[in-house]
């Protein structure tokens, strides 16, 4: 089995759920497991330490998930139109592994929820997939040919899944965003497997 890490940071929720979804489509691919990991909220105040377990959902990640992934799916919320602190402070912490050239080559692909429909989805992916271009991964969006990224009125765009939560955060995904996470979690799946077998 080949593990594909699915990590990502929830505040409300969704996208823990767009998490779920992108697991189930890797998982529909033959041989590929989804790891779920998420990242512990940071301090304004001062340097905060979590419990090793967090209550609730997916385990924390740690640099050994980066290390041993074939492949990354990586979330987070919305904040002003870039990823979420906590997860930009777990991706600021990866400077070992790019020194060690560790995800050189590794497919990766983006996913957020936002609580305005024009709140930011695409630069808050594109702000994810930097730190992912220096790492040396190899970006994958959501094709065209996916007939829900032409007909969604809710969240999806090429640059990777994501979902319009409304204003209270309460909005569930949509099946056009639930079928765009699958889609994006296949097609990260595929290209991982495709990869392995040239190898």
């Amino acid at each position: 089995m080949t593990d594909i890490l699915v990590l990502y940071y929830s505040r409300h929720g969704a996208t823990a759920e767009m998490a779920r979804q992108i697991a189930r489509g890797i998982e529909e691919v033959p041989d590929m497991v989804a790891r779920l990991r998420t990242v512990p909220a940071v301090s304004a105040v001062c340097e905060a330490t979590a419990d090793a377990i967090p209550d609730s959902g997916a385990p924390y990640a740690t640099l050994d998930d980066l290390r041993e992934c074939a492949a990354l799916a990586l979330g987070s919320p919305t904040r002003f139109g870039n990823m979420a602190a906590p997860l930009k402070y777990f991706i600021d912490a990866t400077g070992n592994l790019w020194l060690e050239g560790a995800l050189i080559g590794k497919p990766a692909a983006v996913f957020t929820s936002t609580s305005s429909l024009h709140g930011g989805q695409e630069t808050t992916l594109i702000s994810m997939l930097l730190p992912l271009l220096h790492h040396g991964m190899l970006v994958l969006g959501v094709p065209y040919s996916a007939p829900e990224l032409m007909r969604t009125r809710t969240g999806g765009t090429p640059y990777g899944a994501s979902h319009h939560a409304g204003a209270d955060n309460k909005q569930p995904l949509s099946d056009d965003e639930k079928s765009l996470c699958r889609t994006l979690g296949r097609r990260l799946a595929e290209t991982t497997r495709a990869l392995r077998t040239q190898r």
